[in-house]
């Protein structure tokens, strides 16, 4: 089947503002969007600009605008987008070119949530167990790929400075851990201005999410966790 790709382009270096240019490609149905942007990109226009790597939804490099929606391309399918299909860069972020933004501040953000485990506790004999009940509590949001599909999709993000969906959903991964002691430090960071509560459960972000994740449920999880400390 041909398909008509209209892509945003924008090369700081020569542009103005950026602007769409359209390419007829021949693919089959169950190629991916990833497929027909490699096909662009090697045999009609080498200087077409996007990120992309494991190609199996898992790095979460290759997240996109496709139709409107926050999308990865190596994930969507053309059957389902029909014979036109237009692909943007996120929203909420300054194009470094083409497709690709700069997602520095999104991994600042992440960063300030203290993503990782903290137990300063002598380390046991054995692992630190947990019962299937205990993992069950954060499972899901165990599974973000840091995309920014999420965040880029809340209008929050848009025009305010907050941490935004992901970096909330990486908290929320620790904060139900039983076995990370930094729920005090975290908690004071997600109760800030700039934190938790500019949330306004609009469920952009789940809608977005390419793995499923309940990203609005995680981040009322948090905001009842806070008043529960408080109380």
């Amino acid at each position: 089947m041909q398909v008509t790709l209209r892509i945003q382009r924008f090369n700081p270096e020569t542009d103005t503002k950026p602007y769409y240019r359209e390419y007829t490609v021949e693919v089959e149905p169950t190629d991916r969007v990833l497929d027909a942007l490699n096909y662009v990109k090697w045999y009609q226009d080498g200087s077409l600009t996007f990120r992309r790597s494991c190609a199996h939804g898992v790095c979460g490099s290759d997240a996109m605008r496709i139709n409107g929606r926050n999308r990865l391309a190596c994930k969507v399918l053309i059957k389902d987008l029909g014979p036109k299909i237009t692909i943007e860069p996120l929203l909420g972020f300054r194009i470094i070119r083409d497709l690709v933004v700069d997602m520095e501040p999104f991994f600042a953000q992440y960063r300030t949530v203290m993503p990782y485990l903290i137990n300063e506790e002598p380390p046991p004999v054995r692992e630190r167990l947990q019962s299937p009940e205990e993992r069950a509590l954060y499972d899901d949001t165990t599974k973000c790929i840091l995309c920014a599909c999420c965040t880029s999709a809340c209008p929050i993000f848009w025009t305010n400075e907050w941490l935004g969906p992901a970096a909330i959903v990486n908290a929320h991964r620790f904060l139900f851990d039983s076995r990370d002691r930094a729920t005090e430090e975290r908690l004071a960071i997600l109760n800030q201005r700039f934190g938790v509560w500019r949330c306004r459960t609009i469920f952009n972000c789940t809608e977005a999410c390419p793995r499923g994740i309940q990203v609005t449920n995680a981040i009322e999880q948090v905001k009842r966790r806070i008043l529960f400390e408080q109380s």
